[in-house]
């Protein structure tokens, strides 16, 4: 099956932050998992180039618009490098191929009549590239987003026919209660359909860094349009000489966060409606990571900068901390020492002491070599009933953090059961001897079954790991606990997560 998942299309108008790796990070441990399940995973990431937002910041630095995201995409690359993220596409919307189809889909909007010209006068947000209806604006006629003053814009522009769309958007909420998650985003969306919709420019016409209207010169199209449309454009180029359109359209799931729900949940719908396109299967919304005033921590000082932290710690452990910390779908605070708490507490005294005590005690009282045909004590065994089946339902609800919990309960589980269990004090007695196979076992199959589901979210240490159990696959199937003993031998590893010494900034 088909499974094609997006992040949004970061503004080029500066350097990537906490807050677009969580985004990308997000989506690439649902990729990771899908492909773990088999499935057709197209997995689409990029810069938004166009617009004021952009324009305004090139004319501050004294370059152009493009110069500005020649500069600044290549670090978006390099972030998404830099966590191990495994987008198939990046895009950037000055790419020639998204702009020639952006002005493909628009004109079938404008020939099927859902175009029309008129003036527009309202209260626009410069940062948002929006503008705001009445019920969005807060008093001291400021931007509910970036708490600036809004500026009262007068233009002639082409406008989109949104109104026409008011019922079949009321009817896609009524049919499909599921389609934007979680459920308070999908309320926050109905209710302002509910509100009445009113049409809305589809181009500007005193800006000139975007696209340009094929039917009228002298616009260009809102940048939202123009962006909200490199979801489709980028299946038609992302590989040479194919189009991957028909494969892998409608997306799987839209990964973005809450401040651009309007744009997704509204216009988007409705814009694929008027150019008789299907319209996306799901929307997943999610809140804002938060910083307020923290100490400084020994070895990241006081900034979360997603770089710093993945050269430090490594990748997987900040992709750890970014769904453990905070809920997904949810606002959360992050801080340094918040992260290096979970570091030392979770990563390295509870999974990766588990690993390193077990294969240790495996080497060190079998030679790491476990018998043949070796069962977990039904206690333990008991705890992996319906692991798989939680963790895969918890992400067909794209619901991350939860299923982090379901795996980190486990971890904690097997720590428990060893520590009762105590395989330290059965290896001094010959007696028992098939008693301490059982338990070396359960504890081995155990964080094999963990360790698989686990992969998507660190997915270098997990490979690390399951390469020291002899294990070479890396499917959903593989997870299911009760697996043979290992056929090669089971060695002490070095500790996965080390002590990290403060280091210059």
């Amino acid at each position: 099956m088909a499974y094609y998942v997006t992040t949004p299309i970061y503004y080029v108008n500066g350097a990537p932050h906490m807050g677009h790796a969580y985004s990308t990070v997000a989506a690439d441990v649902l990729a990771r998992h899908m492909r773990q399940r088999g499935e057709d995973v197209f997995f689409l990431t990029g810069t938004d180039e166009h617009g004021e937002p952009v324009a305004l910041a090139a004319e501050k630095l004294g370059i152009t618009p493009r110069e500005l995201g020649d500069r600044n995409a290549p670090r978006f690359r390099e972030l998404a490098e830099a966590l191990e993220v495994t987008n198939d596409f990046f895009i950037r919307t000055s790419d020639e191929q998204h702009i020639a189809a952006v002005q493909q889909v628009l004109q079938r909007v404008y020939d099927a009549g859902h175009v029309y010209s008129g003036t527009y006068e309202g209260w626009y947000c410069p940062r948002c590239a929006d503008f705001k209806t009445e019920t969005e604006i807060l008093d001291g006629n400021q931007c509910p987003i970036h708490m600036i003053e809004l500026t009262r814009e007068k233009e002639d522009n082409y406008f989109f026919r949104l109104s026409t769309f008011q019922e079949p958007l009321e009817r896609l909420f009524e049919e499909h209660p599921d389609w934007i998650l979680p459920s308070e985003r999908f309320n926050e969306a109905r209710a302002f359909i509910r509100g009445g919709l009113t049409d809305v420019s589809l181009t500007r016409r005193n800006l000139r860094w975007g696209v340009s209207v094929p039917w009228d010169a002298e616009h260009v199209f809102y940048v939202w349009f123009d962006a909200l449309l490199n979801y489709r454009t980028a299946l038609s180029y992302a590989r040479e000489g194919e189009d991957l359109t028909e494969r892998f359209w409608p997306p799987a799931v839209h990964v973005l966060a809450k401040d651009i729900l309007k744009f997704h949940a509204v216009y988007w719908p409705a814009l694929l409606m008027a150019a008789g396109l299907e319209v996306p299967s799901r929307l997943y919304i999610h809140g804002y990571l938060l910083m307020d005033e923290h100490k400084m921590s020994k070895s990241l000082g006081n900034v979360m900068d997603p770089f710093r932290i993945a050269e430090l710690y490594g990748a997987d452990a900040l992709r750890f901390y970014l769904f453990r910390e905070v809920s997904f779908g949810a606002d959360g605070t992050v801080s340094p020492e918040g992260f290096e708490a979970r570091y030392t507490s979770e990563l390295a005294n509870e999974y990766g002491n588990l690993a390193s005590r077990t294969l240790a005690m495996v080497a060190r009282y079998r030679d790491g070599r476990l018998p043949e045909g070796c069962a977990a004590p039904a206690e333990i065994a008991a705890e992996f009933d319906g692991f798989v089946e939680a963790v895969c339902g918890r992400l067909d609800l794209v619901d991350i953090s939860g299923a982090l919990d379901e795996i980190w309960r486990r971890v904690r589980r097997l720590n428990q059961w060893i520590q009762d269990q105590a395989p330290w004090q059965m290896a001094k007695d010959p007696a028992q001897a098939k008693q301490l196979d059982a338990v070396l076992y359960g504890a081995i199959e155990g964080i094999r079954s963990v360790s698989l589901m686990l992969h998507p979210f660190m997915p270098a240490t997990t490979s690390t790991l399951l390469d020291a159990l002899g294990e070479s696959e890396r499917t959903i199937e593989a997870a299911a606990f009760g697996a043979p003993s290992p056929a090669g031998p089971i060695e002490a590893i070095e500790p996965l997560f080390p002590r990290i010494e403060a280091a210059p900034a």
